[in-house]
């Protein structure tokens, strides 16, 4: 089967983006952790910023290349919020998912790979990335309980398994946002497991269905094939003296 040019592009991008979202991932946590005041703290956004266009220009490349971009569109809407709308700014370290799909593709296309690939991958991104993006949101706010990088975690692990100790409260809207974000992740990370491993044992037992036919339609074949061998005129089969006699007294 030829191959799309939105399917060339993605094959030929997905590491260079890699890489892309790792830097992007590396300097938003720079930005969170460091308190930078001054020129750094400007040097980091504005890196931030020219690193995120390169998101911005490959969601409008593989918009362009897609056919047809009406139905690529509805399948990404999702991804648009994410490039437009500055209150969801946390949200760009959605971006880092790039790196699950690339190492999904380094590491093979067995189910049980793409299983814990996307168990351990996904989890970890989604859990760091959301610390850094609530702590960023509530840190210095009055009232806010998180403050610090293991609070964030706490906060986040407990969120993306749908826990909900509540034991850290959340007192910006940024993020509520964040929160919701996570939950979804984590409910959608472990749907997609369960359904992962739903198809591969409905594989698994449709291979079996399929060889358990194999064999009896090939059993049924020799049946059939020693059938007509002893039904073949001329060519009966000599059983013992009984047959003998037959003959004889014919």
């Amino acid at each position: 089967m030829t191959e799309t040019r939105l399917e060339r592009y993605e094959r030929r991008t997905n590491w260079p983006l890699a890489g892309v979202a790792l830097t992007f991932l590396a300097l938003y946590s720079v930005r969170v952790l460091a308190h930078l005041r001054g020129g750094a703290a400007e040097a980091i956004e504005d890196a931030l910023i020219a690193v995120y266009g390169v998101f911005v220009v490959d969601y409008l490349a593989r918009l362009w290349l897609a056919q047809p971009r009406g139905k690529w569109f509805l399948g990404h809407l999702w991804e648009l919020p994410v490039i437009l709308l500055p209150f969801l700014r946390p949200l760009r370290l959605l971006s880092v998912v790039v790196i699950v799909k690339t190492l999904e593709q380094a590491i093979g296309h067995t189910i049980r790979g793409r299983v814990i690939l996307y168990t351990i991958c996904g989890a970890v991104v989604i859990v760091y990335a959301g610390s850094l993006a609530v702590l960023e949101a509530e840190r210095g706010h009055p009232g806010a309980d998180i403050n610090s990088l293991g609070d964030a975690l706490w906060w986040a692990m407990t969120t993306v398994t749908t826990v909900g100790y509540g034991d850290l409260e959340i007192v910006t809207v940024r993020g509520r946002l964040v929160a919701v974000a996570l939950m979804i992740g984590g409910i959608t990370l472990l749907g997609l497991v369960t359904a992962t491993l739903a198809s591969w044992i409905v594989e698994r037992v449709s291979e079996e269905d399929k060889a358990n036919e194999a064999a009896t339609v090939a059993h049924i074949e020799e049946l059939l094939e020693e059938i007509r061998r002893l039904t073949r005129p001329g060519d009966e089969p000599a059983d013992g003296d009984g047959n003998e006699r037959l003959k004889g007294g014919g």
